[in-house]
């Protein structure tokens, strides 16, 4: 949703600018659909949370969630206000997100995942 239409739908204006969901679910060992916190996301979500506020980027808020339904890929995040997923293996993927989308409004396609992207669920 645009600022205008953000504004014409009567809705207060966004708390924060930027709002990051980091997966740090966690499943069990040899689970077939693997987890987030499995493949590192919680050192790489505090890295990007301590780097955000080392870069000065105002206005966003890096947060863990639980299952975001996309391990397969993980570690995933998605960012909101636009809806943007992104997979993130390395602080280095961690910073290209950081600076590129977060702090200059812009993407890294390399990392986004889209719609599809997701292989056939494990149950």
């Amino acid at each position: 949703m645009s600022d205008a239409q953000h504004d014409e739908a009567g809705d207060p204006p966004l708390f924060y600018d930027r709002h990051v969901f980091f997966c740090t679910n966690e499943r069990p060992e040899g689970h077939p659909r693997g987890s987030c916190a499995a493949k590192g996301s919680v050192k790489l979500r505090d890295y990007m949370k301590a780097r955000a506020k080392e870069l000065g980027i105002k206005g966003v808020r890096v947060n863990s969630a639980g299952c975001l339904d996309r391990c397969e890929l993980g570690p995933t995040l998605v960012i909101y206000p636009e809806g943007v997923w992104y997979r993130c293996e390395t602080r280095e993927d961690v910073d290209r997100v950081l600076e590129a989308h977060v702090r200059d409004g812009g993407r890294v396609p390399d990392l986004m995942l889209r719609p599809g992207d997701d292989p056939e669920k494990a149950k």
